[in-house]
């Protein structure tokens, strides 16, 4: 049953596992009044987030005290009921775990001397940060990076530094993404909170305060939200926030009124669903990853029974975004494993008779696990003794109950119609696939599994980066919005990544836009450039950026007007005459498609907005087609 207030749009289904699985909750109160049991509250309301553990950390008395459960809140509820606690200021979290299996020993609040913090996101530098803490003397209990950011704090305050600064000092260590909710032991009525590639909301009440991962958190108690900034950190009391940006600098950030009805699932502070699903993306993939790779070992740990090295050949069948996620994922897989990988159109496959054999493992991608094309060419794979897998979203979806194997994507409700969150979710799992499947395929060894994975875990941080180039990306859609057609270009994964670019352009702003691998340039598309065609390049600097580059010096030759999207060491290299750069960063090769996307998602969204087009539900689609 959908909780109460619900908000779904027409042609939206949306079934119970798709909205439990999301990422982890977070709530916090400086209160007038006991806040164990409004805590309780707030956790129950964000249950739909997904989440293995639970707790609550208070502090009364100028001490700090903590109730943790493995499980369901039940669970917490049955220890505060044996050991109660009773404060007016206190935090609260549902955890999905990332580092370390879920237990109470891993479960948040986690605890640091005197500090006491929830976190949801990841920390890659954890491990660097665990040993020089180590060096120094201290001792950690559990096995997760959030511990190290307690410890981090405390370090910082036995140097004397007050706890707001002692917060800043350690943010500035971390490298990755979180959203931080911190108590210190004596400070009462303070919480400090911050957030980078994870939300963070300040609730407004009266003579009291409220933090939360989304409005929804702090929905029970207030409609008066902020939003924080990529950046922001924050220092809250009874009475008022103190913002500050990145830098240490005080802001103000605007207060919105949220209504209860929209917070479930709510905009935020954006216009649009697809909007805020393409900011959702750096804590989306968090969760993803974090279900296929164990953070602490560098490991891959890809759920089922998957020989993959006895496997002949993968089958991947899908349509639309989830058809070029398994381009992408096709480009890995047999980069990294040798592994033989067929990718098709779903509804061509399932009528051309195609040759199958025993030995192949076929995988279905769908974000609603309901496509009626991809289930079809599915049934067809199992009909010719094939064993099966799915990449989706909706875990009771007919697809995820019919198949051998589920791989799901985690990445919580996606509303808009067209995919984005959904679609950097699917790579995700294909990439993890494609590490584990080169490590039991004997094609890479221990060591470079685990670089491969700590890359991987750099994917959230690197996202969130990558969407702070939206303000350029706006200033590029203005002259984009005139156009008729636009031609999207890329080599490897970015042939694939092109061909996203023209489908998001097309199917929400209704320009013509075609996506090529750069290399087809001379066999037709050349044809079309003038100079009133945009050229978009997608051309990190890799193995491919000299002939990228060398196809960007033949469309500008012929009066092409071209936005180069590269990163750092691209941009020194790039050709001269490109109307825009821009200049995404810089990333291995195994997760450049997932850093690209957010440019190009934001380019397609920022057009059809100027075009004043129904971003949400563009004409004649629908979320999901469960019909030929």
């Amino acid at each position: 049953m959908r909780p109460r207030g619900y908000f779904v749009p027409r042609n939206f289904s949306l079934s119970r596992r798709e909205y439990e699985t999301g990422m982890c909750g977070i709530i916090g109160i400086v209160g007038k009044s006991p806040v164990t049991n409004r805590i309780i509250e707030s956790l129950k309301r964000l249950e739909y987030r997904g989440y293995d553990s639970a707790g609550i950390a208070v502090q009364a008395d100028r001490k700090l005290d903590r109730r943790r459960a493995q499980g369901k809140i039940r669970a917490l509820e049955a220890v505060l009921a044996a050991s109660p606690l009773t404060a007016t200021v206190g935090i609260g979290h549902t955890r999905w775990a990332t580092h370390g299996v879920p237990s109470e020993r891993n479960a948040h609040p986690q605890r640091g001397g005197r500090v006491s913090l929830v976190h949801n996101g990841i920390i890659e530098n954890f491990a660097e940060l665990k040993a020089e803490l180590q060096k120094a003397g201290r001792v950690f209990e559990s096995e997760t990076d959030t511990e190290v950011i307690a410890q981090l704090i405390d370090s910082y305050l036995d140097a004397g530094q007050a706890p707001l600064a002692a917060f800043k000092s350690a943010l500035d260590r971390l490298t990755g993404a979180y959203a931080l909710a911190v108590l210190v032991e004596g400070h009462e009525n303070v919480i400090m909170g911050a957030r980078k590639g994870s939300p963070l909301v300040v609730g407004t009440g009266d003579g009291e305060m409220f933090l939360g991962s989304d409005a929804l958190a702090v929905g029970p108690f207030t409609n008066k939200v902020t939003y924080l900034e990529e950046g922001d950190y924050v220092a809250i009391d009874h009475d008022r926030a103190e913002i500050y940006d990145q830098s240490g600098v005080p802001v103000d950030r605007p207060m919105k009124i949220v209504s209860a009805s929209a917070a479930l699932v709510e905009k935020g502070n954006f216009r649009h669903f697809m909007e805020k699903e393409i900011h959702d993306q750096p804590e989306g993939c968090q969760h993803t990853i974090s279900a296929y790779v164990d953070a602490i070992s560098a490991r891959t740990a890809m759920p089922g029974d998957i020989d993959f090295a006895a496997l002949e050949r993968i089958q991947i069948v899908a349509c639309g975004t989830s058809y070029i996620a398994g381009l992408i994922g096709k480009y890995l897989i047999e980069q990294l494993a040798d592994l033989p990988v067929d990718i098709e159109i779903a509804s061509e496959f399932r009528y051309r008779e195609p040759a199958l054999r025993a030995g192949s493992l076929a995988i279905a991608m769908s974000q609603s696990g309901e496509t009626a094309d991809t289930l079809a060419a599915l049934r067809l794979c199992q009909a010719k003794g094939l064993r099966t897998a799915a990449v989706v979203n909706a875990q009771e979806s007919t697809m995820a109950r019919e198949v051998d194997v589920v791989w799901p994507i985690h990445c919580g409700p996606e509303i808009g119609v067209a995919s984005t969150k959904a679609f950097t979710a699917q790579v995700s799992v294909l990439t993890a696939l494609a590490v584990a499947a080169a490590r039991a395929r004997g094609r890479i060894d221990a060591a470079e599994e685990q670089r491969l994975v700590r890359v991987l875990l750099e994917a959230p941080r690197l996202i969130a980066e990558s969407i702070g180039l939206e303000d350029a990306v706006r200033a590029v859609a203005v002259d984009i919005a005139k156009a008729r057609d636009v031609l999207y270009l890329g080599r490897g994964t970015m042939s694939a990544m092109a061909l996203e670019g023209a489908l998001k352009l097309k199917e929400i702003s209704y320009i013509h836009a075609e996506g090529y691998a750069a290399g087809e340039l001379k066999h037709g598309p050349i044809a079309l450039v003038d100079e009133d065609t945009p050229i978009i390049i997608l051309a990190p600097y890799d193995s491919y950026f000299e002939k990228s580059a060398s196809n960007m010096s033949e469309v500008m030759a012929r009066g092409g007007q071209v936005v180069f999207i590269t990163d750092p060491e691209g941009a020194k290299h790039a050709p001269a005459g490109a109307k825009v750069v821009m200049t995404a960063p810089a990333s291995d090769p195994l997760i450049s498609a997932l850093v690209m996307s957010a440019p190009i998602q934001l380019l397609a969204y920022h057009v059809a907005v100027l075009k004043g087009a129904d971003v949400d539900q563009p004409r004649n689609l629908a979320k999901s087609v469960t019909v030929e």
